[in-house]
């Protein structure tokens, strides 16, 4: 089960365009929460703390208690919008979470044991995360904050699939339940490619010693004799 974090927010009555660029101004993120049997409610967050949170894993893949007046609600973020170049949050979407209802979301993969293992020990293998995050299934008690990946029996010519991940309790990834085609591979190890391009030191003499000779200046040696 994932850490829960709490987050403080503030209801917001004026919505639009211009409310959203006053609050921006003010060092505030507008944002909005919905889903479950409430009503959609429009909030505000001060923009430096989601700045330092959305530093974290956890942000995006844990159960995050938004506070308001002391008015707790269990929620996860679903949509998150940045300033194309400024370090700037534009916009957050937090969906509400019911403890006894399943949800659907991506959790990051912690590759662990990496260095250890035979393939990592290989200068001449080229070990690749082809998937760093995967979608889940599970109650929210059960949702891990991400989940390990063991790598130290890897070795080359290996292939690590999302069947093969050992699941935290509760927990399943929905995609194999579609067949073998959703099986996607997860890690692999492989030769690293090197191409080298080498010259010998008796081409390279021999080049020098045999330089091109024009064939216009054969014929004429030859006409000369």
């Amino acid at each position: 089960m994932s850490k829960t974090h709490e987050i403080k927010v503030q209801r917001r009555e004026d919505g639009g365009k211009g409310a959203s660029r006053r609050l921006r101004r003010d060092g505030k993120v507008p944002a909005i929460v919905y889903g479950g049997e409430l009503d959609p409610v429009n909030i505000q967050l001060s923009h430096n703390e989601v700045l330092l949170a959305a530093e974290h894993d956890w942000f995006y893949s844990s159960i995050l208690n938004l506070s308001l007046d002391g008015d707790v609600q269990p929620v996860l973020l679903r949509d998150i919008q940045r300033h194309p170049y400024k370090q700037q949050i534009m916009h957050l979407d937090f969906q509400r979470v019911t403890a006894d209802e399943k949800l659907r979301t991506q959790v990051p993969l912690n590759f662990i044991n990496e260095e250890i293992s035979p393939a990592g020990k290989l200068a001449d293998v080229l070990v690749s995360h082809e998937i760093r995050e995967v979608t889940v299934e599970c109650l929210p008690a059960d949702l891990p904050g991400s989940i390990d990946v063991d790598l130290s029996e890897l070795k080359l010519g290996d292939t690590i699939y999302l069947s093969e991940i050992k699941l935290p309790k509760g927990v399943e990834i929905p995609e194999l339940a579609l067949g073998k085609d959703y099986d996607d591979a997860v890690v692999t190890a492989r030769p690293a490619r090197v191409e080298i391009e080498e010259e010998t030191d008796e081409a390279a003499d021999e080049e020098e010693q045999s330089p091109d000779v024009p064939a216009s200046k054969v014929d004429d040696d030859k006409k000369d004799e």
